[in-house]
């Protein structure tokens, strides 16, 4: 899995050198990534890139679109599963990190 992370950054991150942040291809292989992340347990980091995607898909997509709210149930996926989140945070969205994880890079 550690491999397959790495695969997945370096694509990430080469898309968003030639396409863009808010291109759909970009958060298509963002949506990639955030699952390898969630598989791999890495919450805080899964939890920040997360929030950085967000706005763009919403932008780019819409709020409807499916990777859109498929990014929307990874959050809040991510903050159920993280043992480190406060269960009575509702408005995970509306909160810069409302598990107190540390700053993660993803790329």
């Amino acid at each position: 899995h550690d491999e397959a992370l790495v695969l997945k950054r370096e694509v990430y991150a080469r898309r968003v050198a030639t396409l863009g942040v808010s291109h759909e291809e970009t958060i298509r292989n963002g949506s990639n990534l955030v699952n390898s992340l969630v598989t791999l347990e890495l919450w805080d980091e899964a939890s920040t890139f997360l929030r950085k995607m967000l706005p763009a898909a919403r932008q780019t997509l819409g709020a409807d679109h499916d990777f859109t709210l498929k990014l929307n149930e990874s959050l809040a996926t991510n903050i159920i599963n993280n043992p480190d989140c406060t269960r009575d945070e509702s408005a995970f969205e509306s909160t810069p990190d409302p598990c107190g994880g540390a700053a993660a890079t993803f790329l």
